[in-house]
């Protein structure tokens, strides 16, 4: 009996070992494809750290600079539709480290390093100062930061359902790799083929197009080591930007999220209690999930240029 239970366990063993074996095989051949299919999109700008990918929609207006929450696989993609309403504006959207066509591999993702890495990509662009800083999720937090770290460089702030910034802690949780891990086995992309829901954006604001690179692009990123280094600091940047307000002299217009209020009882009275010192200020709860971009861009658009034509001095 126990040699016919060790039999049977070892062709499961092996079964597994077999399957995945295919799985990593078939996911190395899909992603080599796709990369050949798929034209990227940007230009690359060499910095310190290394190779950034920043999109820009052409506008000749103001400048929007967009940075996207933690974890979104093509941010110039995940924008799309906010950036067809935005097309009065000179739209940017950087990159970082570990997102779309940007290197994958450059941690010390800490706080200072990103704002300092946009600094030097908008230097390095000839982008002229004050900008408007545009951020979703944990995009606002590094918003707050970059006006800190660079007085006189932000015109005005913009929240999409934005991240406050929290006093947590200072110390570095571990960076998790389980994730990369199953992407490198190509269980993400079994995943994402079996429920389609977990990374296909809501509503109808997305072409066919968008909607195949936000998947591909999720296959081939997921869990890289910048995003995992990233998650691991969040409370420690969370801590560093707590410890600065947000500078009283520049307009925020923040929108939030309806799902996210009801699902967070302290999303809106933190970010109420963020705004309290702001001289100029804006709040609107919008009807939709965390990624508002998504199902309301038509709206979005227009109350941020509404809200910029009253601010901003010309």
């Amino acid at each position: 009996m126990w040699r016919r239970l060790l039999k049977v366990a070892a062709i499961g063993v092996a079964s597994v070992l077999a399957l995945l074996l295919i799985s990593i095989a078939a996911n190395a051949m899909l992603t080599r494809s796709e990369k050949s299919d798929l034209v990227p999109y940007g230009t690359k700008v060499s910095i310190a750290a290394g190779d950034l990918n920043v999109y820009r929609n052409g506008g000749t207006g103001p400048t929007i600079v967009l940075l996207s929450g933690w974890g979104t696989a093509a941010p110039a993609v995940d924008f799309a539709p906010l950036i067809r309403e935005l097309d009065a504006f000179n739209v940017i959207v950087i990159e970082g480290f570990g997102y779309g066509y940007s290197d994958l591999g450059v941690t010390d993702r800490t706080v200072e390093n990103i704002s300092a890495e946009i600094h030097e990509v908008l230097a390095k662009l000839g982008v002229d100062s004050p900008v408007i800083l545009a951020g979703h999720s944990i995009g606002g937090l590094y918003t707050h930061y970059y006006a800190n770290a660079y007085p006189g460089e932000v015109a005005a702030i913009i929240g999409i359902d934005p991240m406050t910034a929290q006093t947590s802690s200072l110390e570095v949780s571990d960076a998790s790799t389980v994730f990369g891990t199953l992407a490198d086995l190509g269980l993400v992309r079994v995943a994402n083929a079996l429920a389609p829901a977990l990374v296909q954006p809501n509503g109808t604001a997305f072409t066919t197009d968008e909607r195949k690179r936000i998947v591909a692009m999720t296959d081939w990123t997921s869990g890289n080591a910048a995003v995992s280094d990233e998650w691991a600091r969040m409370a420690a940047n969370s801590t560093k930007a707590a410890a600065l307000p947000i500078p009283a002299g520049i307009p925020v217009l923040e929108m939030l999220a309806t799902d996210t209020i009801n699902t967070n009882t302290h999303w809106l009275p933190d970010h109420k209690a963020e705004l309290a010192e702001v001289t100029v200020h804006e709040l609107d709860i919008i009807e939709g999930t965390h990624y508002l971009h998504w199902t309301q861009a038509p709206l979005m658009g227009r109350t941020i240029a509404a809200f910029l034509a009253a601010h901003l001095s010309h």
